[in-house]
């Protein structure tokens, strides 16, 4: 793969996703940030800052994502947002890194779920590095299996928690070490 040619997306906050985006810049993959009015981020490079249509495009019922996540999501307009900005990323990245906890129902644990459900539901390739497990697993056949991914499309998603582990931050690292090493 040649990282010139390849787009990471994300949301531009604290921990996973700020991570990500530094690799990226290291290895020279452009990189897009998808936000909402009025929403603090933590990295402002290439920002594509999405207006109401834009977010309404990503909308879903808050029961819905409550049922689809094994959890309760109370209407809230920034709750709302966020999950339609993360429409937007995983719409446009076609395989998906998350960084975060997996429970016992096989989601994910906090909004980072959300990508996680996104992914499962449009078919993208879905690896997540699970911080307690310190190992990464993709989506095979309904269930999670330990696996060594690699960035393999043109186009990608990175997101995660924004507690981020020295176990998460090596796991970034190596992904982007092992997907784009010299020949």
């Amino acid at each position: 793969m040649n990282p010139q040619n390849c787009t990471l997306y994300h949301g531009g906050l604290k921990g996973a996703e700020t991570a990500f985006g530094e690799n990226a810049e290291k290895y020279g993959v452009q990189e897009v940030i998808f936000t909402f009015e009025n929403h603090r981020l933590n990295r402002e490079r290439n920002t594509v800052l999405l207006g109401v249509e834009d977010l309404q495009r990503g909308d879903i019922s808050m029961e819905l994502a409550s049922r689809m996540m094994n959890r309760t999501y109370y209407e809230t307009e920034k709750i709302r947002k966020v999950l339609q900005t993360i429409y937007h990323m995983v719409n446009k990245g076609h395989q998906v890194f998350v960084i975060g906890t997996i429970l016992d129902d096989d989601s994910v644990k906090g909004g980072t779920g959300w990508a996680v459900e996104l992914a499962k539901l449009f078919n993208r390739p879905l690896h997540v590095f699970d911080q307690n497990q310190t190992q990464w697993f993709t989506w095979k056949e309904g269930a999670w299996k330990e696996d060594d991914p690699r960035i393999c499309y043109n186009t990608f998603v990175g997101s995660g928690t924004r507690y981020l582990s020295d176990h998460g931050i090596a796991a970034i690292e190596q992904l982007f070490a092992q997907s784009f090493e010299k020949k």
